[in-house]
């Protein structure tokens, strides 16, 4: 989505109207400490953007003395930063703006906080009028490398973007997602300068579209919901729906309830909380889901794997069959990288944080565990762009989801579906053999270890996957079908 993506943020400086939802489209999935198997609070999020749009994976290093100005290149913003900046992972485009990295997306700094921006949403219009979208604000392009080097807690995270909101104006309005080892906050910015968010409860999990979920927040909590300075008055002086006596609904306040959303936004919900909660009967065209769920069991990495991966699979609405309904599912074609960032709790905190990343879409792809304590990413992770390559890894699992299309349930049973099994248990041990041999080193040392250990998974899915590609060749090439020709008949 980033040539989409850009067109957005310039449509939004040009109009300073409604943010609408964008035609690529990401989900969200959230999981409290205590809902967690691993009892680690995991962030999720697939970044849609575009059929052909490759991604890649940087560690940035930290400085004592590095710069102390930010200027956006892709809206002119000019922000003060302090001096002393964090080592810190991210995922950019692999198109630059003016030599500028953009659209870093998700990524988790050396005091293991991680972030995840954004969840683009969208404000009705008697909210956003009074306080239109800022055309040299703060963007989705720009957050992570503004943000996340300079904060030690997800709380701080929030503070941090917070206050550039308030001062610098927000662009669009977007969902923010910040973790550390125990809590995750989640943030919406909802109008140019006035935003929310509430801290997800431990023992619940949450599947977020493009839509305003957070419900009424209370602002006197401060344990649990944070917000602007003016928000609650500005919700009262302009009649909102959802104020009532100091407190405010963001959802009904500045969201938006209307046909897309009913059938671009909410099935998304509604599928994310049937694979969570299965006893929990929904229907697919409720109007309002709640932000929380209380899964079934503890969830893996695994099961949000599934939920990020899923395109209703076991239902009539399934877009890998009948699509009964068309409703846009959670994973779209669109998908250029998915991301389940993981802060563990029962290993040093040396080696703690996790960063799984599956290139293109995860129903066809494979969520490869990176270390973060690192000092350089796998190769073949900084090559790629919006044109074939068979280095890549972006392209390599692109071309299974390109090879699939046309046979889509046959094969992804028979083949991907194996390689998935395969793949993902081979590397959750490789994880926890590397573990042990990690936990008998510190410093330089173990740096180094993590960074060849990030390269030796990243060779072994993509070996797997490059195995994957010739059997789907060779079982497309048999499916193809044969048409009689006069001229060869007989030969």
């Amino acid at each position: 989505m980033k040539s989409q993506k850009l067109c957005t943020v310039l449509a939004t400086v040009i109009s300073f109207c409604s943010v609408t939802t964008t035609a690529g489209a990401c989900t969200t999935v959230l999981v409290g400490k205590d809902a967690s198997a691993d009892h680690a609070p995991l962030i999720a999020r697939n970044e849609d953007v575009s059929k052909a749009w490759a991604k890649h994976f940087e560690v940035y290093p930290g400085s004592s003395n590095g710069p102390t100005q930010y200027v956006s290149k892709t809206t002119g913003m000019k922000l003060s930063l302090p001096q002393n900046a964090q080592t810190y992972t991210g995922t950019p485009d692999w198109k630059k703006v003016k030599g500028q990295e953009v659209f870093l997306e998700d990524g988790i700094n050396q005091s293991n906080v991680s972030m995840s921006s954004t969840e683009s949403t969208a404000t009705n219009k008697k909210a956003i009028k009074a306080d239109p979208f800022v055309k040299k604000g703060i963007t989705e392009a720009d957050m992570p490398p503004v943000v996340l080097p300079y904060i030690n807690s997800a709380r701080q995270g929030v503070q941090r973007l917070g206050q550039i909101v308030e001062k610098k104006g927000a662009v669009e309005a977007d969902g923010v997602i910040f973790a550390d080892k125990d809590n995750i906050w989640y943030m919406e910015i909802v109008t140019g300068h006035q935003w929310a968010a509430v801290r997800v409860p431990k023992d619940k999990a949450a599947v977020i579209p493009n839509q305003s979920m957070i419900g009424q927040i209370n602002p006197k909590d401060s344990k649990n919901y944070m917000c602007s300075k003016g928000l609650v008055n500005y919700a009262k002086k302009h009649d909102l729906n959802g104020y009532s006596n100091g407190k405010v609904n963001i959802c009904e306040a500045f969201g938006t309830d209307n046909a897309t959303d009913q059938k671009f936004n909410k099935p998304r919900t509604w599928d994310g909380q049937r694979i969570l909660d299965p006893g929990k009967k929904q229907s697919i065209t409720k109007h309002r889901f709640s932000m929380f769920v209380k899964p079934a069991k503890k969830v893996s990495v695994a099961e949000v794997a599934k939920v990020l991966s899923s395109h209703f699979n076991g239902t009539k609405y399934n877009s890998w069959g009948k699509w009964d309904g068309g409703y846009r599912p959670i994973n779209s074609p669109i998908d250029v990288e998915s991301h389940i960032l993981e802060i563990r709790s029962n290993v040093p905190s040396d080696y703690a944080a996790l960063q799984w990343l599956c290139m293109a879409s995860p129903a066809t792809g494979v969520y490869v565990p990176f270390y973060t304590n690192i000092n350089d990413t796998p190769s073949q992770y900084k090559l790629g762009n919006d044109k074939y390559d068979s280095k890549s890894a972006y392209w390599t699992y692109k071309e299974v989801a390109v090879l699939l299309n046309a046979y889509k349930e046959s094969l992804e049973s028979k083949y991907v579906i194996p390689a998935q099994n395969t793949v993902n248990k081979q590397l959750r041990q490789n994880i926890q053999n590397d573990d042990k041999q990690a936990s008998t080193m510190s410093g330089q040392q173990l740096q180094d270890y993590l960074t060849q250990c990030n390269q030796q998974n990243a060779d072994y899915a993509q070996k797997q996957w490059k195995k994957l590609i010739s059997k789907l060749i060779t079982a497309i090439a048999n499916k193809q079908p044969v048409i009689p020709n006069s001229n060869e008949q007989g030969k």
